[in-house]
């Protein structure tokens, strides 16, 4: 028989509070709204259909995906507009050419000559042009073409003069706020990298090179953005419609914004080494935070005074912060909340969500898997 409420789930299990998400999603669409600045929702984090119409408001376009995977999955559900952020992989590039030939606009990412020559050499059919985005490197040190070398404007140049392919725009991923504590230095850092990409447009201008979009994005970001991101195109935040405890201890939300949580039971008393035992492990949670929070690998939801310490591919070892377990209020059989540090990681560890309200089970999400 299926549960109505939360506390009759099977655990480990993950839940997601609809009423959070839905604020979350608001508040960053009416944030980018005001500033006059689409946004364009990444949907990495929770790789949901209902959960994208609810980031997108329905409209089912304009999303960032980080596999094809979730690009085709969206595209079978209707979406267009897609833009596949992540630098092009050679081994898909026909799978990329079957999707930019279906929909009316799906986007790519290059980063290197090498992935243009790619493209190049498989021209789309019904004479249209591959979308490509330009990833920029704006010190965050992951993928992009750093913006400050005279390469960069050369790829620039070189993809607006290849038969077949037009530049878009410029994306650059600002993921160096996640090493950030506090909005003042959120700001700092969506301010240097803002800068560096409207000068980079500026580059493009000057060049002769005209209508191309900029885009910028990270949850943090996104969540404390500087009055200079109203003179881009677009943002691609995507944490943030979960958000989790890592983006609380980094200044993007406070706990109460986090909707989501792994359910969880307490699986045997241990008192000779002062632990409870769960049955949450590794694969319900993630291994992500390397267990540094004061509470271990997770805030526990009500108990400050819980530590989860460590974790096997099915069970979890919880002690006390300090001193002694009071086992009786932890009877064996009894449900513990986890607030992830991490919600995509978490997320991906769950083959269905199940989204409440207020503790009353309203449905259930089937992400997509795979790449």
């Amino acid at each position: 028989m299926a549960a109505d409420f939360t506390n009759d789930l099977c655990t480990p299990v993950f839940i997601v509070d609809l009423d959070t998400v839905k604020r979350n999603a608001r508040v960053m669409l009416e944030r980018f709204q005001k500033l006059g600045v689409q946004l364009r929702p990444h949907m990495k984090t929770h790789k949901t259909v209902e959960c994208a119409d609810i980031m997108t408001g329905g409209a089912r376009r304009c999303i960032v995906v980080s596999t094809l995977a979730e690009a085709s999955f969206f595209a079978d559900h209707g979406y267009d507009d897609i833009l596949y952020a992540y630098p092009l992989p050679f081994d898909k590039v026909e799978r990329c050419a079957q999707l930019a030939e279906r929909l009316s606009l799906f986007h790519v990412l290059v980063d290197n000559s090498a992935a243009l020559e790619e493209l190049r050499k498989r021209p789309l059919k019904q004479g249209k042009a591959w979308h490509v985005w330009m990833k920029l490197d704006c010190d965050n040190g992951r993928a992009g073409i750093p913006y400050s070398e005279p390469r960069a404007l050369q790829l620039a140049k070189d993809i607006t003069e290849t038969t077949g392919v037009e530049l878009t725009g410029v994306y650059a991923h600002c993921g160096n706020t996640y090493g950030c504590q506090g909005e003042a230095q959120i700001k700092a850092v969506a301010q240097e990298t803002t800068t560096v990409t409207l000068q980079f447009m500026d580059k493009l201008k000057a060049a002769g090179i005209q209508g191309v979009k900029s885009s910028i994005g990270s949850t943090p970001s996104c969540s404390h953005p500087v009055a200079d991101m109203a003179m881009l195109s677009e943002v691609h935040p995507g944490n943030y419609v979960f958000y989790d405890v890592q983006q609380s201890l980094i200044g993007s939300c406070s706990l109460k914004d986090v909707a989501v949580r792994v359910l969880t039971r307490v699986i045997g008393h241990y008192p000779h080494r002062n632990q409870l035992l769960v049955d949450c492990g590794w694969t319900a949670l993630s291994h992500d935070g390397g267990g540094k929070l004061p509470t271990g690998y997770a805030v526990i939801e009500g108990h400050p005074e819980l530590k989860l310490l460590s974790m096997t591919q099915e069970h979890g070892r919880i002690e006390a912060v300090s001193g002694k377990l009071d086992f009786t209020k932890y009877p064996v059989g009894s449900m513990l909340s986890l607030m992830p540090y991490h919600a995509c990681a978490t997320a991906m560890m769950h083959p269905m969500y199940y989204v409440h309200s207020n503790g009353k089970i309203v449905g259930t999400w089937t992400p997509t898997r795979g790449w």
